[in-house]
């Protein structure tokens, strides 16, 4: 009999309070049959969005229609969430899902309609009072005008968009369902099945065979598929190269920045100062080799722990204090709405049957956020919390202090809170054990956040800029081109006192978010950015917590790059990549100390 509750089992102090969305089924309902009866209003004012009270009434609807399904759409998955196989919640998730699509097609007039009056009679709409509410969105509007098309282009690349999306859904199937990779023996010598998700558990093995052969295992059985995935890879690329010229970029990497108003510099800063870091990964890296006892150190030796296990056992109400003693130089205001996240149930705290698996933060505008969970009593558990409730924290924050258009921050800012709750957690453990083997412990825990976070993420974004730049110029992408590119970057960032397996010259094939292209980068500059907030933070303590603050407050009503700037973090520059690098050369060094 399973040890895991249902969901109807689980009390109630342990489950998200989702009644704070809609108190019951019929609330939902209603609203779900007011936004279909409101969809009627788009219909009257297409055609009349030629000045100012049209559009302000346009952009009003628009956020009405907008929020309201919203909050549709994510009680629905947030119920499904709770137990995956309730046909109920199935049915209100696809029920919310195609509402959602309803409303998009029924607003989708509003831009290429404002956007079709005359460039002198925009700038009179940005500097009218009756927009001064919307002065953010028609601006950015506007910003996009040269690289939105006539009506029948734009119609061709919607009709398109479906064939576009090919090189994704065809890789998809290949990697999630139809590749098989074959049994290896484990460590306790029995054969066991080698899978996407099992595959970094082998990796993890203290048994240096069992490792190599799920390594080998893997790679052998993407390279029997090379050229296949090598054609769908080279697609993807022609794709986004198609897209940057119809649209008029300069390039597929600047058409992929636009939207968050990012410049290429942003992009070439990390890469370029990450190649200035690499002598500490290499440190780290030999370090490791020192640690591991091993004469070689292979590329499936990345995972393995370094420390003997070390047992961190902590329950929820432990973690749930230690996370909010580590927090309190964020002040007292953090703290009051951390807890009132704790006490009125933000929270799904524990595992039941059929829970989504993972974790997450999410919610409505106009209740508060939510944090789904699957709490074990481990180290890992804990930074969970931490990271999830500063999702959390930053969504409470943007939502009160900002009108629902310009509440939602974008996901070049969105792992920068939830990434400093935990630099400031480690931060806090690390001043507060005396014990030297759970020191090492945590150190290794940490390097190893910023050698995946950064440093691997960061090769990934060469990757991708190297390889469009080559089909930009009219070079061929082979299956063979991108392996020795790929190669290379591994034996650059990793070393001298790393075996760089040829077998990794595959691992290209194996990373889903080169369909997602020019996101990884993100990764590393969100990590780099909470890093340098953190470090900001414990040197100078209030007036550095009060730009930070400003910054969780400030939601999407700037662009990005802004909105860091004012908070003390300007990603335009070297200067906080420099700086998560510094902390990552001290931890280094403290690793360093205590294995002499």
């Amino acid at each position: 009999m399973s040890t895991i509750p249902t969901r109807k089992d689980v009390p109630i102090e342990h489950q998200w309070k989702l009644e704070d969305i809609f108190p019951e089924q019929k609330a939902w309902d209603q609203e779900y049959a007011e936004v279909k009866s409101k969809l009627a209003k788009t219909a009257a004012l297409q055609g009349t969005l030629n000045n100012a009270e049209a559009i302000k009434k346009a952009f009003e609807l628009d956020d009405e229609l907008s929020l309201h399904t919203e909050r549709l759409v994510v009680y629905a998955n947030m119920k499904h969430h709770e137990d995956t196989t309730d046909p109920t919640f199935q049915a209100l998730m696809d029920k919310s899902s195609k509402l959602s699509v309803e409303v998009g097609e029924a607003l989708s007039f509003v831009s290429p309609e404002i956007l079709s009056l005359s460039d002198e009679k925009l700038q009179e709409l940005v500097k009218d009072p009756a927009l001064q509410t919307y002065k953010k969105s028609l601006g950015d509007l506007i910003r996009q005008k040269p690289h939105v098309l006539s009506k029948e282009e734009e119609t061709l690349l919607a009709m398109a968009r479906n064939m576009s999306g090919a090189p994704s859904t065809i890789y998809s199937m290949i990697n999630n369902a139809d590749l098989k990779f074959p049994k290896i023996k484990n460590d306790k010598g029995e054969e066991a099945e080698l899978t996407q998700s099992s595959y970094i558990q082998f990796l993890e093995s203290r048994n240096p065979e069992v490792r190599a052969a799920a390594f080998h295992a893997v790679y052998s059985t993407y390279a029997k598929q090379k050229n296949t995935i090598g054609a769908t890879l080279s697609a993807n690329i022609s794709k986004n190269i198609f897209y940057s010229k119809a649209r008029k970029y300069p390039s597929a990497l600047e058409a992929t920045l636009f939207g968050d108003n990012i410049k290429p510099e942003v992009y070439t800063n990390l890469v370029d100062t990450i190649h200035e870091s690499l002598p500490i990964m290499h440190r780290y890296l030999a370090l490791r080799k020192k640690l591991l006892k091993v004469d070689e150190l292979h590329m499936y030796d990345l995972f393995t722990p370094l420390v003997e296990q070390f047992d961190m056992h902590i329950t929820y109400d432990e973690a749930k204090q230690t996370v909010k003693d580590s927090l309190k130089p964020l002040g007292e205001k953090y703290q009051e709405i951390l807890q009132d996240g704790y006490d009125n149930r933000w929270i799904d705290i524990y595992e039941n049957q059929n829970k989504r698996n993972g974790a997450y933060s999410w919610g409505s505008y106009g209740t508060h956020p939510y944090v789904l969970l699957n709490h074990k009593e481990n180290l890992n558990s804990m930074f969970t919390l931490a990271h999830e409730m500063g999702h959390a924290i930053h969504s409470y924050l943007s939502d009160a202090n900002n009108p629902y258009h310009e509440a939602q921050y974008t996901i070049f800012l969105a792992e920068v809170a939830s990434t400093l709750n935990e630099a400031l957690l480690m931060d806090y453990l690390l001043k507060k054990t005396t014990d030297p083997k759970e020191k090492l412990y945590l150190l290794t825990y940490y390097a190893d956040q910023f050698r995946t976070t950064v440093f691997r993420q960061t090769m990934f974004a060469e990757f991708e800029k190297i390889t469009h730049e080559k089909a930009e110029k009219g070079e061929s992408l082979t299956p063979q081109e991108f392996s020795k590119i790929y190669y290379d970057l591994n034996v650059l960032y990793h070393g001298k006192d790393m075996v760089v397996d040829q077998d990794i010259e595959m691992e290209w094939a194996r990373i889903p978010h080169f369909y997602n292209s020019f996101y990884v980068y993100k990764y590393a500059t969100g990590f780099s950015a909470a890093t340098s907030f953190a470090k900001q933070i414990l040197d100078e303590g209030k007036p550095a917590v009060d730009r930070y603050l400003g910054f969780l407050k400030s939601g999407g009503s700037d662009y990005s790059i802004e909105i860091l700037k004012r908070a003390g973090v300007d990603m335009s520059t070297p200067e906080p990549i420099k700086q998560a690098m510094s902390v990552f050369k001290s931890l280094v060094d403290q690793m360093e100390e205590l294995t002499k």
